[in-house]
């Protein structure tokens, strides 16, 4: 894919191969292969067969690199299924600016958005219900830790962007609705906080083997984590997936008011730099719009 942001730094094989054979020699003479993604934070390169360099694309997805080295490793014994194993952090050289990361490769494919079924509800409940009981002790704040209204002002900016490209009226009275649900009671829980296709692996026949890109990921309001039932399962599917999830419907209407937020700014940031995004974020307010219709 090609640039998504403005002040997006390039990168390609050869600048990996320079990295590894300054910082990490050992692996320098592994084959390196760019690797076909719909990703904005991080450009990916699969390193050999069993490893991977993710170099991020801009300056704050280099900051999430030693949060990941920091907790993956603290949270992955408690999950059930595989995450992100960080190897090696490098750090700035051969003209690129950032940190950045050697993990281990994870097998599996990216679903399609709004195409998993009661299996794959499952399987995702399960992973969201081991990582919200990982104790929060000392956890930093997600990316997306603020309270649903604190975000009022940017997703109405999103939507008068998208004055004419979706239905702006339907969506501003879904996301009222959604302001208007009681704030959560408990403390706030682990969250990966961006579950939507790009960022979980499912294998051939759909059901979860991997989740990934945890560069959002911190303590936040459980209803944050809810997000996939608009952006990885079919309709009929959702109601597996709140049931196994025990989402009351305080916590259930700001599930859909992350996902609205979300996929509004996204849709407004990627309509015409990254298509697969704006595809996805598309079909996320359709979905959300349709079920207040």
């Amino acid at each position: 894919m090609g640039r998504v942001h403005a002040n997006e730094t390039k990168t390609d094989a050869a600048l990996v191969r320079r990295l590894l054979a300054a910082q990490f020699p050992a692996w320098a003479d592994l084959p390196v292969e760019p690797v076909r993604s719909s990703g904005t934070v991080n450009a990916i390169y699969r390193l050999g067969t069993d490893l991977t360099v993710r170099l991020p694309r801009v300056e704050g997805g280099s900051r999430d690199v030693a949060t990941e080295h920091r907790w993956l490793p603290h949270l992955a014994p408690h999950l059930p299924h595989a995450i992100p194993a960080p190897l090696a952090q490098g750090v700035p050289g051969e003209g690129y600016p950032w940190s950045w990361s050697v993990c281990r490769w994870l097998d599996g494919a990216n679903p399609g958005a709004g195409a998993g079924g009661a299996e794959l509800a499952c399987d995702i409940a399960e992973f969201v219900l081991a990582l919200r009981h990982v104790d929060a002790t000392d956890g930093p704040p997600a990316f997306r830790s603020e309270p649903l209204a604190a975000r009022d002002t940017a997703t109405r900016g999103a939507l008068d962007a998208l004055h004419g490209v979706i239905d702006t009226g339907a969506a501003v009275d879904a996301w009222a609705a959604a302001l208007r649900a009681p704030a959560p009671e408990g403390p706030a829980v682990w969250v990966h906080g961006d579950l939507q296709p790009g960022n979980v692996l499912v294998t051939g026949d759909g059901r979860l083997s991997a989740v990934i890109d945890f560069g959002c990921m911190g303590l936040a309001d459980p209803a944050v984590d809810l997000i996939p039932a608009w952006y990885l399962l079919r309709a009929e599917a959702r109601p597996t997936f709140r049931t196994r999830v025990g989402a009351d419907p305080a916590t259930w209407e700001r599930a859909r008011g992350w996902a609205l937020s979300i996929a509004l700014m996204e849709l407004s940031y990627y309509r015409t730099s990254n298509p697969v995004m704006a595809g996805t974020a598309r079909r996320v307010i359709g979905e959300v719009v349709g079920e207040r219709g």
